[in-house]
């Protein structure tokens, strides 16, 4: 299945939920903030997220600095 993920296509299997998008990135959960379709999911809600074909996924890390 097609999805977005930060403006680029990605193919990635059915049924997966947001959750598994993370683990499967290997990103640091506690580092990003993840949009699904123009909404902030909480981490909380991330294993009941299911994606669907064409859904648009942005990825935001927090970068420190000063």
């Amino acid at each position: 299945m097609q999805i977005k993920i930060n403006g680029k296509i990605a193919v990635i299997s059915e049924s997966n939920t947001l959750m598994d998008l993370v683990a499967q990135k290997k990103l640091n959960a506690a580092a990003i903030i993840v949009e699904h379709n123009l909404k902030i999911i909480p981490p909380s809600e991330w294993p009941a997220t299911v994606l669907q074909p064409d859904d648009a996924i942005e990825i935001l890390t927090f970068v420190g600095g000063g």
